[in-house]
C-alpha cells in the first residue's frame, strides 16, 4: 500500500519549529533579569553585612568613649565584670589590630524572635552617670546614622538608651555572650508574631533588624555592653532609588532581545524558509525555481543554497537527460522491432504462395533487423558501463592501448609524438576510446589517424586526426549526443561518441572537436599518471 506525504510525516518523531525554538530563546532571554531578581538574597545578604560592619565600627567608637569614661570615673575593679578571655581584643599581645569580621549570613543563620523586653533593675550609681553623660552622644549619633544604642553596665543593666534605662538585658543571647567577653551578633523579626521569611524570599532582608553586642574591656575585664540595632537597607527601597538605572537596564534588554530576534530572523530563519519553499516548487516541477535565493543572510546558508541548486540543477539535466535518452532508446528499438513484426506477419501470411526468394528475403530482412537490435543493446550496455565507470588507478600509454585493438587493414595509425606519455586510464579503456574514434574515421572516409600526445601541468593533451571526409559544420554540435549518426544504413549506432565522452569523464578527461583544414581533429585531455 502507498503512502501518502502526510502518512510518512505523522510516524516520525515531533520537533519543533526554528521560529519556535527561537521564541523560546528570546524569552529566557528576556527572563533571565527577573529569574535574577530570586537571587538577590545574594545581594541582601551583602547589605546585611554592610550593616553588621558598620554597627560594629560604630559600637567600637562607642566603647573606646565608654571605657575612657570607666577609668576616669575611678571605678574599682571589684565592680567590674567577669574577666576578658583569652585571645580577645584587648588581651591579644601578639598583633597590635584585631578587628571584629561580619558574621551574619541570610543563607544560614536562623532569624530569631523579637527581641525580648527587658526587666526592671537597679544600675549601679558609678555606671549610671556615666551613662546620663553619654547619652547626648549616643542620641547625636543615631540622628545621624539611624542606629540604635544601648550602653549595659557589667550586669546587663540599660544605663543609657532612650525609655529602656534602668531595665536589664541580661538574658537577651547576644547580650548574654557580650557580658561574658565574646563579640556577639544577631538577626530578629522586626515584628512580633511575624513567622520568620523563607531562605528564596526577596523581602527576607527587609523583614529583620541586626544587633551587634560589643563587650567594653578595661583592665582586662568586662565593664560593660554597646548594643547596637538597624534594620539594613532595603534592597526593593535601594532598586527604586536606582529606578532611572534599572528603566534604562530594562529598556536595553528588551531593546537587545528584539534586535537578537531580528538578526536571526534576517539571517537563519528567513532564508531557511525561502530554501523550503524553493525546494517544494522545484519539485513541483517549475524549472523557474531554480535560481539563487533573493536573501542569503549567513555564508553557510549561502553556500547550502548554492549546493542545493546545483543539486538540483544536475538532477534536473540528469532527468531531461533520462527522458531524451529514453526516446531515442525507444525511437532506435521500435524502427527494427516494426520490420522484424511486419516481416513475420508476411511469412505467417503468404503461406505455401510466397517463392523461396521472397522467403529468403524476408528472412534476411528479420536477420538484419534482429543483428541490428543486438548491436544497439550491446552498445547501451557499453554505455551504461562507461557512465558508472569507477577508475581503477591504473595507467597506460598511448602506445600500449592501441596494442590491444585488432588489427585492421582499413586505417593506418601513425603516433607522431608522446607515444610513452603515462595516461591515468587503463589500457582497455584506452583501447575502448581509440578504437571508438578508429572506427568512426574509417566510417567517414579516412585512411590514416595520426596521433600526437604532450603535458603540461599534470594534464596530458592528445590530438587525434584523420584524413577523412570530416564533419560538416551543421552537424558539429550533435555529434557527442547518443544516437546521432549519419551513417545509420550501413549500420551506424550513433553511440560510439557517447561511449569515448562517458569513459574520458569517469577519468576527469575531456575530449572537444577542433577546426582543422582537412578531416576531423579530436583534441583529448588526461590526467598524466
Amino acid at each position: 500500500m502507498r503512502l501518502t506525504t502526510s502518512s510518512k510525516w505523522s510516524g516520525r518523531k515531533w520537533r519543533p519549529r526554528l521560529a519556535t525554538v527561537v521564541v523560546a530563546i528570546l524569552i529566557l532571554v528576556m527572563a533571565l533579569p527577573l529569574v535574577g531578581l530570586f537571587f538577590f538574597r545574594l545581594y541582601e545578604n551583602q547589605l546585611i553585612r554592610q550593616t553588621e560592619a558598620e554597627l560594629i565600627a560604630q559600637g567600637a567608637a562607642i566603647a573606646a568613649i565608654y571605657a575612657q569614661e570607666v577609668r576616669d570615673a575611678g571605678i574599682s575593679p571589684e565592680k567590674l565584670g567577669v574577666p576578658m578571655p583569652e585571645g580577645s581584643a584587648s588581651r591579644g599581645a601578639d598583633s597590635p589590630y584585631r578587628p571584629i569580621e561580619p558574621q551574619l549570613d541570610l543563607a544560614s543563620d536562623y532569624v530569631l524572635a523579637t527581641r525580648p523586653a527587658g526587666t526592671p533593675a537597679t544600675a549601679d550609681p558609678a555606671f549610671a552617670a556615666i551613662g546620663a553623660r553619654l547619652t547626648g552622644i549616643l542620641d547625636a549619633t543615631q540622628k545621624t546614622t539611624l542606629a540604635g544604642f544601648r550602653l549595659l553596665d557589667p550586669t546587663g543593666v540599660v544605663i543609657a538608651g532612650r525609655d529602656e534605662i534602668g531595665q536589664s538585658l541580661a538574658e537577651v543571647e547576644e547580650v548574654r555572650e557580650a557580658l561574658a567577653g565574646h563579640y556577639a551578633s544577631a538577626l530578629r523579626l522586626r515584628i512580633p508574631n511575624q513567622p520568620p521569611p523563607p531562605l528564596y524570599s526577596v523581602s527576607r532582608g527587609t523583614r529583620v533588624r541586626v544587633f551587634v553586642a560589643l563587650p567594653v574591656a578595661v583592665d582586662g575585664k568586662v565593664a560593660g555592653v554597646v548594643y547596637v540595632s538597624r534594620t539594613p537597607n532595603n534592597i526593593i527601597k535601594h532598586l527604586y532609588g536606582e529606578r532611572g538605572k534599572v528603566t534604562a537596564a530594562a529598556i536595553a534588554i528588551l531593546g537587545g532581545t528584539l534586535l537578537i530576534g531580528l538578526v536571526f530572523l534576517r539571517t537563519v530563519s528567513r532564508p531557511i524558509y525561502a530554501l523550503i519553499d524553493r525546494t517544494q516548487r522545484i519539485a513541483a516541477g517549475e524549472r523557474g525555481a531554480i535560481r539563487p535565493l533573493d536573501h542569503h543572510g549567513t555564508r553557510e546558508m549561502a553556500e547550502l543554497s548554492a549546493a542545493f541548486l546545483d543539486m538540483a540543477e544536475k538532477l534536473q539535466a540528469r532527468s531531461d537527460s533520462i527522458q531524451t535518452f529514453a526516446t531515442h532508446v525507444s525511437h532506435e528499438l521500435k524502427s527494427p522491432l516494426t520490420a522484424i513484426q511486419g516481416a513475420a506477419e508476411l511469412l505467417r501470411d503468404s503461406g505455401s504462395a510466397m517463392d523461396d526468394d521472397e522467403r529468403r528475403r524476408f528472412s534476411n530482412n528479420i536477420v538484419t533487423d534482429a543483428g541490428r537490435l543486438n548491436l544497439l543493446v550491446r552498445r547501451l550496455l557499453d554505455l551504461a558501463r562507461a557512465e558508472n565507470l569507477a577508475p581503477s588507478g591504473e595507467s597506460t600509454s598511448v602506445g600500449a592501448a592501441l596494442a590491444l585493438l585488432p588489427v585492421d587493414t582499413r586505417l593506418a595509425v601513425r603516433v607522431e609524438a608522446g607515444g610513452d606519455l603515462a595516461l591515468r586510464i587503463s589500457a582497455e579503456n584506452g583501447a575502448i576510446v581509440f578504437g571508438n574514434l578508429i572506427d568512426n574515421s574509417a566510417r567517414h572516409g579516412a585512411t590514416q589517424v595520426s596521433i600526437t600526445a604532450a603535458s603540461a601541468g599534470g594534464k596530458a593533451t592528445l590530438l587525434v586526426s584523420d584524413d577523412g571526409a570530416g564533419i560538416s559544420p551543421s552537424n558539429q554540435a550533435r555529434i557527442f549526443e547518443p544516437f546521432f549518426t549519419t551513417r545509420r544504413s550501413t549500420g551506424g549506432t550513433g553511440m560510439g561518441l557517447g561511449i569515448v565522452l562517458a569513459l574520458l569523464k569517469a577519468h576527469d578527461g575531456t575530449i572537444r572537436l577542433v577546426d582543422t583544414e582537412r578531416g576531423t581533429r579530436f583534441e583529448i585531455t588526461l590526467p598524466v599518471a
